[in-house]
C-alpha cells in the first residue's frame, strides 16, 4: 500500500474514467488499473465497481477514500512545510440547507486560502442528499436543522450513518416576506394570519417526507403551497406574489433589502448544526469552514 495507490484510486473517484485518470496521472491505462487491482486485493475490499459507462464508487470505497484523502491532504502539509511546494490541491466539500450564512463562510474560507490551486464544492440541495452526502463521504461537513417536529426521525437517520449532529445555535422560527406585504410592520405573526398567502417551500425529491422538510411550520397545515429547488427563485416569489417562507431569521449581510423577517407565534424552534461522521476528525478547510460559519452567526 503506498501513496501513489491512494492518488492513482483518488485520481480515479475524481474523474469517473480509468482512462482519464491514467492521463491525469502521466501513466498508462494499464499501469494504473494495475495499481488499483493490487490495492483492492490487499485491502480485500472492492473500491470500484466496473461497467460500460465507467467506473463507481462503492460504499467499502467510499470510506477507504475519506481516510486516504486524509492521508494524502497530511502528506502534502509535511512536504510543503519542508520543500516549500504544494504538491496536493485542497479538496473541501460542504452539503447543506439553504442557508445565507453558509454561503457567505463558504466564500470566507474560499478567501482565505492561501493555495494557488483548489478543489472546494458547496451544494446547497435537499435534507435526504446532505445526510447521504457526508455519510458516502462527498461531502466533509452538512448543515441541517433539528426541532421538535423531525429531531427523532432525524437523529435515527444520523445514528444508523454513524454521523454526528453539532449545534451551532438556537432560534425562533421568523416569517420572511415582503416589506410591501401586509403583514410585513407586525411585531409577531399568528400562522392563521397567513393563510391567504401562498408558503413557499423547499421541494425534497422523492423523499418528501415531512421530516426532510427545510421548514418547521408544515405545509400540509396551509391551503396554498409552492414548492421551489432554489433561494433566488424564493426570493422571486415572496416578492413577486406576496408569499412568505418561514425560517430561523439569521440572516446574511448581503440579504436581500426587500425581505424582512417577524417572529412566527409557533411553540417550536430551529436549533442549526454540523453533521460530520462519527470520531472522523476535521480537514483544516473543514475546520476553518465550521470557524467561519459561528464567526457569521456571532455577527448577526
Amino acid at each position: 500500500m503506498t501513496l501513489q495507490q491512494f492518488k492513482y484510486a483518488d485520481a480515479v473517484a475524481s474523474c469517473g474514467s480509468i482512462s482519464e485518470a491514467a492521463r491525469r496521472c502521466f501513466v498508462t491505462q494499464p499501469t494504473l488499473t494495475e495499481s488499483i487491482r493490487l490495492l483492492e486485493e490487499e485491502l480485500r475490499i472492492a473500491i470500484f465497481t466496473r461497467s460500460a459507462k465507467g467506473v463507481s464508487v462503492t460504499r467499502e470505497g467510499e470510506e477507504f477514500l475519506a481516510s486516504a484523502r486524509q492521508i494524502l491532504d497530511d502528506a502534502a502539509r509535511i512536504q510543503e512545510k519542508y520543500t516549500g511546494k504544494a504538491v496536493r490541491r485542497p479538496q473541501f466539500a460542504v452539503s447543506c440547507q439553504h442557508y445565507a450564512f453558509a454561503v457567505e463562510a463558504f466564500m470566507d474560507v474560499v478567501t482565505a486560502n492561501g493555495a494557488d490551486t483548489y478543489d472546494f464544492t458547496l451544494r446547497e440541495t435537499v435534507t435526504s442528499e446532505i445526510i447521504d452526502d457526508v455519510a458516502r463521504h462527498r461531502s466533509e461537513v452538512g448543515i441541517l436543522y433539528l426541532s421538535r417536529r423531525n429531531e427523532r426521525a432525524i437523529m435515527k437517520i444520523l445514528r444508523k450513518e454513524e454521523l454526528a449532529f453539532e449545534e451551532l445555535f438556537e432560534a425562533k422560527p421568523h416569517v420572511f416576506l415582503g416589506k410591501k406585504h401586509p403583514l410585513a410592520k407586525k411585531k409577531s405573526i399568528r400562522p392563521q394570519e397567513l393563510d391567504a398567502y401562498p408558503y413557499l417551500t423547499y421541494e425534497q425529491g422523492a423523499e418528501n417526507a415531512l421530516y426532510f422538510a427545510e421548514e418547521v411550520m408544515p405545509s400540509i397545515d396551509r391551503k396554498k403551497n409552492i414548492r421551489v429547488r432554489d433561494r433566488a427563485t424564493m426570493t422571486n416569489l415572496v416578492l413577486g406574489l406576496n408569499g412568505f417562507t418561514v425560517a430561523s431569521g439569521v440572516h446574511a449581510k448581503g440579504y436581500n433589502p426587500a425581505i424582512v423577517s417577524v417572529p412566527l407565534r409557533l411553540d417550536d424552534s430551529i436549533r442549526v448544526g454540523t453533521i460530520r461522521r462519527s470520531g472522523m476528525p476535521l480537514s483544516p478547510a473543514g475546520a476553518a469552514f465550521v470557524d467561519a460559519v459561528r464567526a457569521r452567526i456571532a455577527n448577526r
